[in-house]
């Protein structure tokens, strides 16, 4: 770590010392620094994804969760075991990292993120999963207003699959319309029901307590690696957020090259670089153990 940067962490640390409430934005760079990258084939879904991957050539797992299936069998044969890697894998220790660093914060997270992480060091309550979560199903029609958790689900039809694909009888469906059910995450059907509603409440409840509510206080904005794809769910409404309030400071940590409008520049710090190492540091120089130049 070169003086720039080392300075810039400090700077950090300083500002959620200072702040009153912490309003993290978390993208996919940050499951991808914990180790599930789902643009990429990164080793941790590579191995339970294997077989799926050499049959179909599926050059991402997400290229896999979005390929138009020649059969239902098919289709939840890969979204079966995708899943079930998704709730077996390990917590990433980013996520660990960043729990600690804001530890003892009133903190609300804004993710696109549906591969359930922040949900194992944050409460449910304190989350606002935009896109989804891959912890759940909901009617592909959809028919109701419902979402069913399908943690016992994917591990009975994964214990079913005949190679690559799950016998038709399988397929789960919906218990009214009889239609399939699919994984509750962004797509055409996507259903914004009455808990994707109460999820994007919860979030403008916060903001509007710590901005509203709580004139003088100071809310730290921390964006965690958000790319360009979605820029309208996390990335400009923080900085619309910071341009519009002076109690208000944008922090964005990201793999590669990105940061704020020329008019934040006061109010504002980026940190480029490995998320994995950037939340270590940072931890570490909170707690005053930091070794490094």
């Amino acid at each position: 770590m070169n003086l720039q940067q080392r300075n810039k962490m400090e700077a950090l640390v300083r500002q959620i010392h200072r702040a009153d409430a912490i309003l993290i934005g978390g993208g996919s760079g940050l499951s991808s620094a914990a180790g599930y990258d789902h643009y990429h084939w990164s080793p941790a879904l590579s191995r339970p994804l294997k077989r799926f991957r050499a049959y179909y050539g599926f050059t991402s797992p997400f290229a896999g969760f979005y390929h138009c299936f020649s059969s239902y069998g098919e289709q939840w044969g890969y979204y079966s075991q995708y899943i079930r890697a998704m709730w077996e894998a390990p917590t990433g220790q980013p996520y660990l990292d960043l729990k600690e660093i804001v530890d003892g914060k009133p903190v609300f997270v804004l993710t696109t993120n549906v591969d359930g992480q922040f949900s194992r060091v944050f409460p449910k309550e304190k989350i606002c999963t935009f896109q989804g979560d891959f912890g759940y199903c909901q009617c592909s029609q959809p028919c109701q207003d419902k979402l069913w958790e399908n943690r016992e689900l994917v591990e009975r039809l994964t214990r079913r699959l005949q190679g690559v694909r799950l016998p038709e009888r399988e397929v789960p469906r919906c218990p009214d319309c009889g239609r399939i059910l699919v994984p509750w995450v962004r797509d055409d059907t996507f259903l914004e029901g009455s808990a994707w509603q109460q999820n994007l409440t919860r979030y403008h409840d916060f903001l509007r307590h710590w901005l509203l509510e709580q004139p003088g206080k100071r809310l730290l904005l921390l964006e965690l690696g958000v790319g360009e794809m979605t820029p309208g769910i996390i990335k400009l409404p923080f900085w619309e957020l910071t341009a519009r309030n002076e109690g208000v400071f944008y922090a964005c940590l990201n793999q590669a090259a990105s940061g704020a409008p020329e008019y934040l520049r006061e109010r504002s710090l980026s940190i480029q670089g490995d998320l994995a190492e950037t939340l270590a540091a940072l931890r570490q120089i909170q707690k005053g153990e930091y070794s490094g130049v």
